[in-house]
């Protein structure tokens, strides 16, 4: 323990009041620098190979298209992809499908979205050791606030970012969902199949609902590559991650399943949805009068009492005064 105060009051003699700090972010980036290489070269594992060799068939299937994409000289985050990236394959998918949800598509997604997080909260820490640094005299636990406190704003903000697109997005899509029912029912019952349906409803989505205009021009797609159409349908429910989509999915699938008539199945489902986006409108003016009632308080009981009491208070202030003067 007196080894330390020395230690303290060394740096306190040497650096000012901020010297014990200075030294512990020192001390942290020397870590942080000499780590880095180490886990930027780090070899892979023999037994983390063979694992990889022994996974099921359909997750090498689901890898493959990665393994034969040459890596593009454009992606300069391409080399440090083990430590932007997580290497637990659950982990991966689940940050993979959230940037997704998010309208994020490209393969460098996650690997982009981890390097913000960790450029913003390094640069977060920098900024705010400057800041504090600049304010002179200062307690320690300041200068820890000032340091800590931008470096976790930093970190932070690409997932909060994120989680409001994601949430922007699917509404978007949740508003959109009836009018394209409506669409798909049209198209269908004027004779066309299922898949020129859903090419028409992207068409015609495209300037009002973007997010859901790409979402079935992606499943267009998909039908025409040749992929299983029920595995499309469920593809569809998981990105776009909205509860209405994953009922119309079940529908589809199931009157495919049973060879019962897609128009009966679009024309109930679509009445539900018109309802259902009644109900909501309804909720919301319902819940109005609520939002309204402290911002009606603030902003009108004021001015009123002002109105009808200011006079009378005027009065009786300036009948005091008077009074007072006379005697």
């Amino acid at each position: 323990m007196l080894l330390l105060q020395q230690i303290e009051a060394r740096l306190v003699a040497l650096l000012g009041p901020a010297g014990p700090l200075l030294a512990v972010a020192f001390l942290g980036l020397v870590m942080v620098i000499v780590a880095l290489p180490m886990l930027l070269r780090r070899r892979a594992d023999p037994l983390d190979r063979l694992r990889a060799a022994n996974a099921r068939p359909e997750a090498a299937a689901a890898e493959r298209p990665d393994r034969l994409r040459s890596a593009s000289g454009a992606d300069k985050l391409e080399r440090y992809a083990s430590f932007l990236e997580p290497q637990n394959a659950e982990e991966f998918s689940a940050a993979r499908l959230r940037l997704i949800q998010a309208g994020y598509r490209t393969r460098a997604a996650v690997r982009i979205y981890h390097f913000s997080q960790f450029a913003l909260g390094l640069g977060g820490l920098v900024g705010g050791l400057i800041y504090a640094l600049s304010q002179g005299s200062a307690t320690t636990q300041e200068l820890l606030l000032s340091t800590l406190l931008p470096g976790a704003i930093g970190y932070m903000a690409p997932k909060y970012w994120v989680t409001r697109r994601r949430e922007t997005r699917r509404q978007n899509i949740t508003d959109g969902f009836p009018d394209s029912l409506d669409m798909m029912l049209v198209c269908v019952e004027a004779g066309q199949s299922l898949d020129q349906s859903v090419i028409r409803v992207s068409h015609e989505l495209r300037a009002g609902y973007p997010d859901l205009a790409f979402e079935y021009s992606q499943v267009a797609h998909e039908m025409k590559a040749g992929k299983d159409k029920t595995q499309v349908l469920r593809d569809l429910s998981e990105r776009c991650g909205v509860t209405d989509i994953s009922s119309f999915v079940t529908v589809l699938v199931q009157s495919q399943q049973f060879g019962t008539s897609i128009a009966e199945a679009l024309r109930v489902f679509s009445a539900e949805m018109r309802d259902k986006r009644v109900m909501r409108a309804e909720e919301k003016a319902n819940t109005l009068p609520t939002k309204m009632t402290l911002a009606t308080m603030m902003l009108t009981v004021p001015p009123l009492l002002i109105i009808l009491i200011g006079p009378s208070l005027y009065d009786i202030y300036m009948t005091i005064g008077g009074g007072a003067a006379g005697n």
